[in-house]
């Protein structure tokens, strides 16, 4: 399955992209989802172990499955003040 990976942050800069394209076999987890955009976009693989996953506007862990046609977004940590 293909998805579309929405980036925020840091890791819409590296990227220089809204977004990313993704083939997945389906069904996938999170954590297959972390290893392949760190495989096909090594720009963003220093940020991806620290940054959460949305599937479907909920946080989700590793082990998450995750359904065709789900909105996908990778969110790293923010600081401020």
């Amino acid at each position: 399955m293909k998805i579309e990976v929405l980036l925020f942050a840091s890791l819409r800069d590296r990227a220089g992209s809204l977004s990313v394209a993704v083939d997945l076999s389906s069904p996938q987890t999170v954590a297959a989802l972390r290893e392949t955009i760190a495989s096909d976009h090594p720009a963003l693989a220093p940020g991806l172990a620290a940054s959460r996953i949305a599937v479907d506007s909920e946080f989700r862990d590793d082990d998450y499955t995750i359904p065709a046609g789900a909105e996908v977004a990778v969110i790293p940590p923010v600081s401020g003040g």
